[in-house]
């Protein structure tokens, strides 16, 4: 191991929030995720949690999950040792993040997003996930879950963009990057650095579209404009008149009413 570097193990779900904090106000300048993107949400979780914690402290990514979708996007190789390669060089960028707003006024909880965001039956789906599943068979158990998930009616969610447009959908994405779920071009238009939020609003969400379209992503690497409203936002409000589940970079956050926004510039990561 390099001269100065400490390696600190998660014991277990959002271990390396408290652990991310903990490096911050030991004063290290690096904090390295290794793992996938659920690490890495935490990691950024632990960063953002401490005041003037993204300013002070970088972020640097090792991609040893099963997706690795940050990673890809801004082209980080995916082998252990060029990776660290990457974060030795310690080139640095900064970019934009999201975050997602829960709860009342007086008690507000917030969560940091790097990559994407979701209002619906992805988290829906990983909301049902079976743990054993998910061992046993991978990124199919999410599969499962989402089609568990459309048994039911998908419930409506208002979609208020920037306080000037108003829309209505049953499955709400938000892009910082380009990619979802590992190489689909969900988000083509989606830079991290513009400053903006990309908005995918699925008007109806059911077996038949969840079909076509998977069949077609899976085949063209990208999702279809057909019927798909698209926006570009800074700020959005999401509310519904019932339980509707919100995941960020695949992981479970909180329910609506949610208000979702762009941090401009907010953190500092280590790039290729």
């Amino acid at each position: 191991m390099d001269p100065g570097v400490v390696l600190r193990s998660t014991s277990g779900p959002n271990a390396a929030v408290a652990l991310a904090a903990a490096a911050v106000r030991e004063g290290f300048d690096t904090v390295v995720a290794a793992g996938g993107d659920g690490t890495l949400n935490e990691v950024l979780n632990g960063l953002g949690s401490v005041p003037g914690g993204l300013a002070q402290t970088r972020l640097g990514v090792l991609p040893l999950g099963t997706m690795n979708v940050f990673a890809r996007d801004i082209g980080l190789p995916l082998a252990l040792e060029p990776a660290w390669h990457v974060i030795r060089a310690g080139k640095e960028k900064r970019i934009d993040i999201g975050s997602v707003e829960f709860g009342a006024d007086e008690v507000r909880a917030k969560r940091y997003f790097i990559q994407m965001a979701g209002a619906g039956l992805d988290a829906r789906a990983i909301e049902l996930v079976d743990f054993a599943a998910k061992k046993a068979v991978g990124p199919v158990a999410y599969v499962l879950a989402g089609l568990k998930a459309l048994r039911h009616r998908q419930p409506k969610i208002g979609v208020n963009i920037d306080g000037t447009e108003q829309v209505e959908g049953e499955f709400i994405l938000f892009g910082n990057g380009r990619l979802y779920g590992g190489p689909f071009r969900v988000f083509p238009g989606a830079i991290h650095t513009d400053g903006l939020l990309d908005v995918c609003v699925f008007p109806k969400m059911n077996y038949a579209v969840l079909t076509s379209r998977g069949l077609r992503m899976l085949l063209t690497k990208e999702l279809s404009s057909n019927k798909l409203l698209r926006f570009k936002a800074r700020r959005v409000v999401l509310e519904a008149g019932t339980h509707v589940p919100v995941e960020v970079d695949g992981e479970f956050a909180g329910q609506l009413p949610a208000t979702v926004r762009v941090e401009p510039q907010a953190l500092r990561v280590i790039v290729p």
